[in-house]
């Protein structure tokens, strides 16, 4: 049983939706769950006007009847308030008054690209399906795959690591669950309470110079059994697909699993998890370099992925550009912007992670139901000695 997850909807439009289908029945889900992963999303030193604007909820409105679903595709749909003050230029019907195009692309956006793939010739056509807006549907439907995780006993967490030149220090020890209580307090979403002053320091000094700042975000995995994904068949593998989900996030230009692109640099023996067994524990590993993976496979130690993003191209100082229809020399579209998403986007890549996760354990374990769901899972867990 294969999950998917589809989003649709514009930036300024009457509002977005998320389709997932694919989930069991029975699955209980918990409104003030899904709302607060909503509301997590538009947290963050540096955000924009819009999140004045807009107080994301999730409103479901297929698949589930009181509470649980129903094994059939759940629709959740996100109000775009803002859409009052665009309602002329967004409009899904035509309208009486006459709304200038833009023909201003951003460098770093999806604007000229977009314009020449489906022959536009306004600007907005793109970019309002294009916008990060979108990762507000991505945090519903995720938020749906968590609860299916949670039931599995599988938790999941994201913190911020760096903003622009400032690096969180890494942890002393390997983290939990618990570690997370109240990452969602700090200003930038990042455990480190040094660099966090710095973080925001560093946000407000680029923000008066018209700068927007990037970073990088951490999402972890906690209580995953092993052998999710496959080594049998490139597109089972783990690996990429995650990967593939990081980068599909607006703005993400890299990722890396476990300790990355710092294992390049090493000699073997320092750069995989040796392999050792108790009676109390099992199969264990002293480390975690690979990130919970090996072979396109989960190991059973706690998935770890990074993923980079750059600064947001919408600048209050906009760069320069070409008008589209004069092919004169110009600046670039200037709109509401935020300075820095990056402890946004942590929580949007947990969504993202959270989704392929669940697609995983639906390949895995199947079940038409949730119990099906967990005595498959038990029965695995006993027939390889999983003790975690």
């Amino acid at each position: 049983m294969a999950l998917r997850l589809i989003t649709a909807g514009e930036s300024h439009g009457p509002g977005l939706t998320c389709i997932v289908e694919g989930l069991p029945a029975g699955l209980e889900l918990d409104r003030e769950a899904i709302d607060r992963d909503m509301a997590r999303r538009q947290l963050g030193h540096g955000r924009g006007g819009r999140m004045k604007i807009e107080r994301d909820s999730a409103q479901l409105t297929a698949g589930v009847r009181h509470g649980r679903t129903l094994g059939s595709p759940i629709a959740l749909q996100v109000e775009n308030r803002d859409y009052a003050n665009w309602e002329e230029r967004m409009n899904p019907w035509p309208v009486e008054a006459q709304v200038p195009e833009v023909h201003l692309p951003r460098p770093g956006h999806a604007d000229l690209a977009g314009l020449w793939k489906f022959g536009f010739t306004d600007v907005r056509n793109v970019l309002e399906r294009a916008s990060a807006r979108e990762t507000a549907a991505r945090v519903a439907g995720g938020a749906v795959c968590k609860a299916f995780l949670r039931a599995l006993d599988v938790e999941i967490r994201s913190h911020v690591v760096q903003v622009g030149d400032v690096y969180a220090a890494p942890a002393g020890e390997p983290l939990t669950p618990a570690d997370f209580d109240r990452v969602d307090d700090d200003p930038v979403r990042t455990l480190d309470p040094a660099a966090s002053t710095r973080m925001v320091e560093h946000i407000n000094v680029q923000r008066k110079a018209n700068e927007s700042i990037g970073g990088a975000f951490e999402v972890l995995a906690f209580g995953l059994v092993p052998g999710l994904g496959s080594h049998v068949s490139w597109e089972q593998r783990l690996d990429g697909r995650l990967a593939g989900a990081l980068c599909s996030i607006q703005a993400v230009k890299g990722a890396e699993i476990g300790e990355g692109f710092g294992l390049a640099g090493r000699p073997g023996s320092r750069a995989h998890d040796e392999i050792f067994h108790s009676e109390d524990a099992g199969f264990h590993r002293a480390t975690n370099r690979s990130g919970g993976l090996e072979g396109g496979m989960t190991t059973g130690e706690t998935l770890l992925v990074r993923a980079a993003i750059k600064p947001i191209p919408t600048l209050t100082k906009p760069l320069r550009s070409v008008d589209t229809e004069t092919l004169e020399p110009a600046q670039a579209l200037r709109e509401r912007t935020d300075s820095s998403v990056v402890p946004a986007a942590g929580v949007v890549g947990e969504a993202m992670v959270a989704f392929v996760l669940a697609d995983a354990y639906r390949e895995k374990f199947g079940g038409d139901h949730i119990e099906d769901v967990r005595v498959a899972l038990a029965a695995y867990r006993e027939r390889i000695g999983w003790r975690r």
